[in-house]
Protein backbone atom coordinates (compact mmCIF):
# COMPACT_ATOMS: atom_id res chain seq x y z
CA UNK A 1 0.00 0.00 0.00
CA UNK A 2 1.04 3.47 -0.75
CA UNK A 3 0.46 6.49 1.22
CA UNK A 4 0.40 9.84 0.32
CA UNK A 5 0.03 12.82 1.79
CA UNK A 6 -1.71 15.79 0.01
CA UNK A 7 -1.89 18.61 3.01
CA UNK A 8 -3.69 18.92 6.21
CA UNK A 9 -5.41 15.92 7.09
CA UNK A 10 -5.77 14.64 3.48
CA UNK A 11 -4.33 11.38 2.61
CA UNK A 12 -4.39 9.52 -0.46
CA UNK A 13 -3.94 5.57 0.07
CA UNK A 14 -3.33 3.20 -3.01
CA UNK A 15 -4.02 -0.73 -2.90
CA UNK A 16 -1.84 -2.88 -4.70
CA UNK A 17 -4.60 -3.68 -6.90
CA UNK A 18 -4.81 0.35 -7.52
CA UNK A 19 -7.91 1.04 -5.15
CA UNK A 20 -7.48 4.45 -3.61
CA UNK A 21 -8.75 6.02 -0.57
CA UNK A 22 -8.99 9.34 0.23
CA UNK A 23 -9.06 10.92 3.54
CA UNK A 24 -10.77 14.49 4.61
CA UNK A 25 -10.09 15.98 1.53
CA UNK A 26 -9.97 20.20 2.24
CA UNK A 27 -11.04 23.21 0.42
CA UNK A 28 -8.39 25.04 -0.65
CA UNK A 29 -8.67 28.49 0.22
CA UNK A 30 -11.44 27.66 2.94
CA UNK A 31 -11.62 29.88 5.92
CA UNK A 32 -10.38 33.26 4.23
CA UNK A 33 -7.47 31.69 2.83
CA UNK A 34 -6.25 30.27 5.74
CA UNK A 35 -5.98 26.72 4.01
CA UNK A 36 -3.30 27.44 1.16
CA UNK A 37 -2.86 24.04 -0.01
CA UNK A 38 -3.47 23.64 -3.69
CA UNK A 39 -7.06 22.26 -4.72
CA UNK A 40 -7.56 18.29 -5.02
CA UNK A 41 -7.66 16.82 -8.08
CA UNK A 42 -6.92 13.38 -7.42
CA UNK A 43 -9.25 10.62 -9.08
CA UNK A 44 -10.26 8.13 -6.46
CA UNK A 45 -13.31 5.18 -5.42
CA UNK A 46 -13.72 6.23 -2.12
CA UNK A 47 -13.34 9.30 0.35
CA UNK A 48 -13.98 9.47 3.67
CA UNK A 49 -15.31 12.34 6.32
CA UNK A 50 -14.78 12.48 9.31
CA UNK A 51 -16.84 15.62 9.94
CA UNK A 52 -18.73 18.00 8.15
CA UNK A 53 -16.25 20.99 8.43
CA UNK A 54 -14.83 22.85 5.09
CA UNK A 55 -11.04 21.86 5.66
CA UNK A 56 -12.12 18.25 5.91
CA UNK A 57 -15.51 17.94 3.74
CA UNK A 58 -15.25 18.96 0.33
CA UNK A 59 -16.02 15.94 -1.73
CA UNK A 60 -17.79 18.64 -4.37
CA UNK A 61 -14.61 19.85 -6.03
CA UNK A 62 -13.15 16.47 -6.49
CA UNK A 63 -13.28 13.87 -9.74
CA UNK A 64 -16.57 12.21 -10.01
CA UNK A 65 -16.77 8.25 -9.50
CA UNK A 66 -16.29 7.99 -5.69
CA UNK A 67 -18.11 6.95 -2.52
CA UNK A 68 -18.85 8.53 0.59
CA UNK A 69 -18.14 6.81 3.32
CA UNK A 70 -18.84 9.66 6.93
CA UNK A 71 -20.90 7.46 9.53
CA UNK A 72 -20.01 5.24 12.44
CA UNK A 73 -19.91 1.38 11.86
CA UNK A 74 -19.34 -0.83 9.51
CA UNK A 75 -18.87 -0.36 5.64
CA UNK A 76 -17.84 -2.46 2.53
CA UNK A 77 -17.22 -0.26 0.25
CA UNK A 78 -14.61 -0.99 -3.45
CA UNK A 79 -14.26 -3.94 -1.79
CA UNK A 80 -12.60 -2.39 1.74
CA UNK A 81 -13.50 -2.94 4.96
CA UNK A 82 -13.87 0.39 6.93
CA UNK A 83 -15.29 1.01 10.29
CA UNK A 84 -16.12 4.48 11.33
CA UNK A 85 -15.81 4.79 15.44
CA UNK A 86 -17.16 7.62 17.08
CA UNK A 87 -15.11 10.43 18.63
CA UNK A 88 -15.72 14.23 19.04
CA UNK A 89 -13.91 17.40 18.13
CA UNK A 90 -13.70 18.61 21.50
CA UNK A 91 -12.79 17.48 24.92
CA UNK A 92 -16.39 17.99 26.31
CA UNK A 93 -18.73 15.64 23.98
CA UNK A 94 -18.97 17.87 20.79
CA UNK A 95 -20.75 20.89 23.04
CA UNK A 96 -17.45 23.39 21.45
CA UNK A 97 -17.31 21.90 17.77
CA UNK A 98 -19.58 18.68 16.89
CA UNK A 99 -18.56 14.82 16.06
CA UNK A 100 -15.98 13.44 15.26
CA UNK A 101 -15.70 9.78 13.11
CA UNK A 102 -11.90 7.94 13.33
CA UNK A 103 -12.00 5.44 10.25
CA UNK A 104 -9.83 2.08 10.41
CA UNK A 105 -9.22 1.36 6.26
CA UNK A 106 -8.06 -1.95 6.03
CA UNK A 107 -5.96 -2.48 2.37
CA UNK A 108 -3.38 -5.12 1.62
CA UNK A 109 -3.52 -6.53 4.87
CA UNK A 110 -2.62 -3.64 6.56
CA UNK A 111 -5.17 -1.04 9.07
CA UNK A 112 -4.81 2.27 8.76
CA UNK A 113 -6.56 4.70 11.54
CA UNK A 114 -6.85 8.16 10.51
CA UNK A 115 -8.38 9.86 13.40
CA UNK A 116 -9.36 13.26 11.72
CA UNK A 117 -10.35 16.05 14.14
CA UNK A 118 -9.86 14.16 17.27
CA UNK A 119 -10.41 16.58 20.22
CA UNK A 120 -9.69 14.08 23.30
CA UNK A 121 -7.95 11.73 24.56
CA UNK A 122 -9.28 7.82 23.32
CA UNK A 123 -11.28 5.99 26.05
CA UNK A 124 -10.88 2.77 26.51
CA UNK A 125 -13.95 1.58 24.44
CA UNK A 126 -12.66 3.73 21.79
CA UNK A 127 -9.45 2.25 21.56
CA UNK A 128 -10.71 -1.10 21.27
CA UNK A 129 -13.86 -0.06 19.09
CA UNK A 130 -10.21 1.09 16.20
CA UNK A 131 -8.88 -2.69 16.76
CA UNK A 132 -5.33 -2.94 15.95
CA UNK A 133 -3.78 -0.17 14.40
CA UNK A 134 -1.04 -0.39 11.89
CA UNK A 135 -0.64 2.64 10.70
CA UNK A 136 -2.19 5.98 12.63
CA UNK A 137 -2.47 9.44 10.74
CA UNK A 138 -2.69 11.68 13.93
CA UNK A 139 -3.44 15.18 14.44
CA UNK A 140 -0.58 17.15 16.44
CA UNK A 141 -1.51 20.42 16.29
CA UNK A 142 -3.27 20.90 19.16
CA UNK A 143 -5.59 23.82 19.58
CA UNK A 144 -8.48 22.50 17.10
CA UNK A 145 -7.45 18.90 17.69
CA UNK A 146 -5.22 17.44 20.31
CA UNK A 147 -2.29 18.80 21.58
CA UNK A 148 1.07 17.48 21.00
CA UNK A 149 1.03 15.51 24.34
CA UNK A 150 -1.90 13.90 23.87
CA UNK A 151 -1.59 12.60 20.64
CA UNK A 152 1.88 11.02 21.65
CA UNK A 153 -0.70 9.08 24.56
CA UNK A 154 -3.29 8.21 21.92
CA UNK A 155 -0.11 7.08 19.96
CA UNK A 156 1.11 4.65 22.86
CA UNK A 157 -2.94 4.20 23.46
CA UNK A 158 -2.53 2.23 20.18
CA UNK A 159 0.27 1.26 19.19
CA UNK A 160 0.88 1.51 15.77
CA UNK A 161 4.22 0.30 13.67
CA UNK A 162 4.02 2.99 11.58
CA UNK A 163 3.07 7.05 12.49
CA UNK A 164 2.20 9.73 10.22
CA UNK A 165 1.72 13.64 11.98
CA UNK A 166 -0.98 15.41 10.50
CA UNK A 167 -3.02 18.91 11.24
CA UNK A 168 -0.36 20.82 11.64
CA UNK A 169 1.22 24.25 11.28
CA UNK A 170 2.99 24.86 7.96
CA UNK A 171 3.67 27.49 5.48
CA UNK A 172 0.12 26.43 3.51
CA UNK A 173 -2.24 26.38 6.71
CA UNK A 174 -2.60 29.53 8.57
CA UNK A 175 -3.97 28.58 11.35
CA UNK A 176 -3.71 28.79 15.39
CA UNK A 177 -1.86 25.46 15.40
CA UNK A 178 1.63 24.21 16.65
CA UNK A 179 4.29 23.11 13.96
CA UNK A 180 5.35 19.47 13.46
CA UNK A 181 8.39 19.79 15.84
CA UNK A 182 6.37 20.70 18.85
CA UNK A 183 5.06 16.61 18.71
CA UNK A 184 8.25 15.48 17.51
CA UNK A 185 10.05 16.80 20.58
CA UNK A 186 7.82 14.70 22.88
CA UNK A 187 7.94 11.63 20.48
CA UNK A 188 11.67 10.94 20.26
CA UNK A 189 13.47 9.25 16.84
CA UNK A 190 11.24 10.16 13.66
CA UNK A 191 12.20 9.87 9.72
CA UNK A 192 11.89 13.00 7.68
CA UNK A 193 12.33 11.36 3.85
CA UNK A 194 11.77 13.98 1.69
CA UNK A 195 9.10 12.98 -0.28
CA UNK A 196 5.74 13.13 0.03
CA UNK A 197 4.78 9.21 -0.60
CA UNK A 198 5.84 5.81 0.94
CA UNK A 199 4.88 2.18 0.60
CA UNK A 200 3.89 0.28 3.79
CA UNK A 201 3.54 -3.70 3.65
CA UNK A 202 1.98 -5.58 5.90
CA UNK A 203 5.50 -7.81 6.14
CA UNK A 204 8.06 -5.11 7.04
CA UNK A 205 5.51 -3.90 9.98
CA UNK A 206 7.08 -4.16 13.73
CA UNK A 207 8.51 -1.81 16.10
CA UNK A 208 7.71 1.45 15.68
CA UNK A 209 8.42 4.44 13.05
CA UNK A 210 7.38 8.32 12.88
CA UNK A 211 7.44 9.53 9.36
CA UNK A 212 6.91 13.36 8.34
CA UNK A 213 5.73 13.68 5.14
CA UNK A 214 6.22 16.20 2.60
CA UNK A 215 3.24 18.05 1.55
CA UNK A 216 2.16 17.13 -2.27
CA UNK A 217 -0.22 20.15 -2.72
Amino acid sequence: MKIKWLGHASFVLTSASGTRVLTDPYRSGAFGGAVKYGPIKERVDVVTVSHDHDDHNCVDGLPEGFEVVSGIGEHDVAGLAITGVKTFHDAHQGKERGRNVAFVIEIDGVRVAHLGDLGHPLGADQVKALGRVDVLLVPVGGHFTIEPREAVAVVRALGPSVVFPMHFKTESLNFPVKPVEDFLSLAGKHERPGTNEVEVKAENLGGQRVIVLEHAL
